[in-house]
């Protein structure tokens, strides 16, 4: 019996240990100091609810898109993130934080834009805006190629270079949000999180987890998308 609870604890101090929920959720209360330079190129793996797919960053293509990238990763905003934007032939966007505390203070957290030397061709991910220097902690990979896009600043920082079918697996039932589609409110999701996406819009996929991947980037080949 003592060791059947000796081993719990230890498994449970464990879980607490690996996942440090707490840590990630203190450094993402100031966005000021999450500043770090990206390296020149870097690969992020997203363990998600269809799989695994891997992202690789070149930070040539658009520095502070890729500055800022690093550092959610690295400090776990996008950890328990859901896709809740995915338009089949068009884009899976993601980004929001399940936490609306989180939510609020990156939503001012508005880096400069980059100029567009890459183009959105699919498998690329940009950051979304919603005007000039106004791009926070949202992102898309595109599904098919979005040259128009170009045009309108968006810069693409990366590419998918592993998973793609992972990607185009994500659940798409609910389409764009309204009135193109049935999905989520992005003032909803602010305001309340996962519990928003919980309770309406339970089969949504999600990412379990997102890591930066040591050891040499695959960004290379993303050269070539």
């Amino acid at each position: 019996m003592k060791k059947s609870l000796v081993t719990t604890l230890l498994m449970l101090a464990l879980a607490v240990l690996v996942s440090h929920p707490a840590a990630a959720s203190e450094a993402l209360m100031d966005p000021d100091k999450l500043n770090a330079t990206a390296p020149d190129q870097y690969d992020v793996s997203f363990e998600t609810s269809k799989g695994v797919f891997v992202i690789s960053v070149n930070r040539s293509w658009a520095p502070s898109g890729a500055d800022r990238f690093y550092n959610l990763v690295q400090n776990g905003f996008y950890d328990d993130v859901r896709f809740f934007r995915v338009v089949p032939n068009f884009v899976v966007q993601f980004g929001m934080s399940g936490d609306p505390k989180i939510s609020e203070i990156w939503q001012q957290a508005r880096i400069k834009d980059d100029p567009v030397k890459e183009s959105n061709k699919a498998g690329t991910i940009t950051f979304a805006t919603s005007g000039p220097d106004s791009r926070t902690t949202q992102v898309f990979i595109n599904l098919r190629d979005n040259t128009r896009l170009d045009d309108m600043g968006f810069s693409a920082f990366g590419a998918v270079t592993e998973g793609m079918d992972v990607v185009t697996k994500l659940y798409s039932g609910y389409g764009d949000g309204a009135p193109s589609g049935r999905g989520p409110n992005q003032s909803q999701i602010a305001m309340e999180g996962n519990a928003y996406h919980d309770a309406g819009f339970p089969e949504l996929d999600k990412i379990v987890k997102a890591t930066i991947r040591e050891g040499k980037p695959a960004a290379d080949s993303a050269k070539n998308q």
